[in-house]
């Protein structure tokens, strides 16, 4: 088994632990009413993008996410929030540290041997869910699972329906196709591009990920026999009827969304495995983005 087998196999009892732990955190988390910037890197961005919309659809404050490199500065927030691994990523970083004086800061991380345990005023640390692979699976969907839990948003069947996508068949014809696009809508458009980013890193797959809606003006037309186009969440009516009819293979997302990303995490794996590729050693990628100054 390699390692992100192992560790997306895990996740499980990782959600368990994180939403124990949300109850302990106090006002290390976004308060209710405070203005929040969620910042990140790779997965991490993508983990703020869907944190970002469930906050603000639950009515706790105007939230907004940001590649950590591409933050607007001139922007003022009651709070920024970063999501970083390995806590050495130098964008991350330097945001911190840009912001320390004028904004509270808090990170959370899997590593407290490193960096960001000064650079954020609080920091919140998910060793259990740190991973020996470069592609991630267990950490950001704990930390999202920390999140949603803080909200009020996180239940016991978010558990059981991971456990069932880890235990379930995925289905037929899926991993023989030959390009993947992922949709979402609100919350799960961040999602739907980490599932694609998902099947870039481990299996170097042609993936796509949109806003469902956004779906029918463009993006349907590379859909044909040989493809799939995963829903994450509800469909927009109609959609899949039309996905159908050109020949593509449509899936659609039965489980709560967070466990439909544990399926597109093993379906990466599956798909590498078929193309004799190794997950553990995706092409030209690293555990952390480290920039030489």
């Amino acid at each position: 088994m390699t390692h992100v087998e192992d560790e997306l196999n895990s996740q499980p009892e990782c959600w368990t632990r994180a939403a124990a732990q949300a109850a302990d955190l106090g006002g290390m988390l976004p308060a209710p009413g405070e203005r929040v910037a969620v910042v990140g890197c790779g997965t991490s961005y993508f983990m703020a993008q869907a944190f970002a919309a469930l906050r603000e659809g639950a009515g706790q404050g105007e939230t907004d996410a940001f590649a950590a490199s591409e933050f607007p500065h001139g922007r003022t927030y009651d709070r920024v929030l970063a999501l970083t691994r390995s806590g050495t990523t130098t964008e991350v970083l330097e945001l911190l540290g840009r912001s320390r004086d004028r904004t509270r800061t808090t990170a959370i991380t899997a590593d407290p041997s490193t960096p960001v345990m000064t650079a954020a005023h609080d920091v919140v640390v998910l060793d259990y869910a740190d991973e020996r692979s470069v592609v991630q699976t267990r950490f950001a969907t704990t930390a999202l699972t920390l999140l949603r839990a803080h909200l009020g948003l996180h239940t016991d069947a978010v558990v059981a329906d991971a456990s069932t996508a880890l235990s379930g068949e995925l289905p037929e014809g899926l991993v023989e196709c030959g390009q993947f696009t992922f949709l979402g809508r609100g919350w799960t458009v961040g999602l739907a591009n980490e599932a694609g980013l998902k099947m870039r890193e481990a299996s170097l797959s042609w993936t796509e990920a949109y806003p469902a809606m956004e779906y029918r003006h463009g993006p349907i037309s590379i859909t044909t026999s040989g493809t799939a186009t995963w829903m994450f969440g509800t469909a927009p009516d109609g959609l899949a009827e039309q996905v159908r009819s050109t020949g593509g293979l449509w899936i659609e997302g039965r489980l709560d969304p967070l466990a439909e990303l544990v399926r597109a995490q093993r379906l990466a794996v599956a798909v590498a495995a078929a193309r004799g590729l190794d997950p553990d050693q995706p092409r030209h990628l690293t555990r952390s983005v480290i920039l030489a100054p």
